[in-house]
């Protein structure tokens, strides 16, 4: 059986930036060991696998290793594919999803916006060793997210130039770790670690910015900041704070399309 699949980069503007994701619509569920093994197989920090249902579409994300509840980088993919390759036409699409029905819109060509919950965070109770000693810092502002540990740092040179011990941080029982500081020509700079969830550096991370957003938000008391990953591939986000939504805004830009072969499924 032979089924599409697409792969964007997202967050950038142009090819080979951003953060990669493979965008799988199915026209119905391959059971999830299987989609887990394309996900490895795509090697990819996300592949995204949508089925349409009768008040939508549903999204599901898979890391190489695991599920996850929330990405953002693979449904700005998605709704890109959808947008250019599908036929979607609607200004707004939505996608039921483990974490809620998240809504994205079209602002231009190539260009769209996530309607994602906003997910402050709060002062860490425990901070496990594994994570300072996995970062090689001996102390800074620890916080926790819903999903992840956050961390802040004095300056973008700070995170900048971080060189983690993957094995060590990846014991810091979480889905991964957001490390950020205050930008120079942007509002905000970050970096993502996702061992624990089978990927050591995520170039460009939409759900953290979740949590990103309201934090620096509160501390540069704007609602709207700009934002950059500073991952190889970087990554660059404007994100505003509305009430219990943060809206992140980027581009996309279409890699690949082709097909994949599975077995057939009774």
């Amino acid at each position: 059986m032979k089924l599409p699949i697409y792969v964007a980069d997202a967050f950038t503007d142009k090819l080979f930036g951003g953060n990669p994701a493979a965008v799988c619509p199915l026209d119905e569920w391959l059971p999830d060991a299987l989609m887990q093994k394309l996900a490895a197989e795509n090697n990819l920090a996300e592949t995204a696998f949508i089925v349409k249902e009768p008040d939508g579409y549903r999204i599901r994300w898979f890391t190489p290793a695991v599920e996850v509840k929330l990405c953002g980088h693979a449904t700005l993919a998605t709704a890109h594919i959808f947008y250019t390759e599908l036929g979607y036409e609607k200004e707004v699409l939505a996608f039921n999803s483990l974490s809620g029905v998240l809504k994205v819109a079209k602002k231009a060509e190539g260009v769209y916006t996530l309607d994602f919950p906003a997910d402050m965070p709060v002062p860490a109770d425990v901070v496990p060793a594994a994570l300072m000693e996995g970062l090689g810092i001996a102390s800074a502002q620890v916080f926790k997210t819903s999903f992840d540990y956050f961390v802040v740092l004095a300056t973008r040179q700070d995170v900048e130039t971080l060189i983690p011990d993957f094995k060590v941080l990846g014991k810091a029982p979480a889905r991964g770790v957001i490390v950020t500081a205050p930008g120079d020509d942007v509002d905000v700079v970050s970096r993502f670690f996702g061992p624990q969830s089978g990927i050591d550096e995520d170039p460009v991370t939409g759900s953290a910015h979740t949590a990103l957003a309201p934090y620096w938000a509160q501390v540069l008391g704007k609602t709207t900041v700009t934002a950059l990953q500073l991952s190889k591939r970087r990554g660059h986000l404007t994100c505003e704070l509305k009430g219990d939504r943060v809206l992140i805004s980027g581009q996309v830009v279409t890699y690949m399309q082709g097909l994949y072969s599975v077995p057939y499924v009774e």
